[in-house]
């Protein structure tokens, strides 16, 4: 699998590809290159693991407490970062899907860095360390010029998907399918769920 792209391939994302439930963008993020720009440096990430949050009835999802101003962003229109802190040390980044009121998100998990960029971006905190990814970008818009997302029309992923990685209080959400990943990349973080294909377990 080649770590460099031709530039003649990639097409930028706008926002009509982020306007629909986060069960349909979820998947379709898996083999995306995640572009961070800091100053003169340009980074590049393909995304490989991916979760889907499906609204205020998603017992999992931040929306099913109610609008908050954490959670405000959720409430927004699509394409736009939602990040915010877990265990007082770890950023998560999202990707606000659907309309404005919809409430819903894609966790972007784990991602493969490009271009000969050494980096271990196999988990949320470990991606957003590494791509300086924090609460200050909440609320981003996903088709600036700081952190944006691009399409690579030649790569085409092996996705699975499983039940989303702890959630064991979501009751009945918890066995949702809504983890989605590329089986062939070693990025995949390294967990232990139902629907992981035994060989990574």
């Amino acid at each position: 699998m080649s770590r460099k792209q031709s530039k003649a391939f990639l097409k930028k994302l706008d926002h009509s590809f982020f306007d629909r439930p986060a069960i349909e963008l979820a998947p379709d993020l898996i083999g995306k290159i995640l572009v961070r720009r800091i100053g003169r440096k340009e980074y590049r990430a393909r995304i490989v693991e991916a979760e889907a949050y499906v609204g205020a009835h998603d017992l999992a999802c931040h929306a099913s407490k109610g609008r908050t101003r954490r959670t405000e962003i959720m409430f927004g229109p699509g394409g736009h970062a939602y990040v915010y802190l877990i265990y007082g040390m770890y950023e998560m980044f999202n990707i606000v899907a659907s309309e404005a009121g919809d409430a819903q998100a894609v966790l972007i998990r784990a991602a493969e860095p490009l271009d000969g960029w050494d980096a271990d971006l196999s988990g949320p905190g470990k991606l957003t360390r590494a791509l300086r990814i924090t609460r200050s970008d909440n609320g981003l818009d996903l088709t600036g010029d700081s952190l944006f997302l691009l399409d690579d029309c030649r790569y085409r992923p092996s996705i699975s998907r499983s039940v989303r990685v702890g959630v064991e209080y979501a009751k009945e959400w918890k066995d949702a399918p809504l983890r989605f990943f590329d089986t062939r990349s070693l990025a995949v973080s390294k967990v232990r769920v139902k629907g992981d294909p035994p060989a990574r377990i």
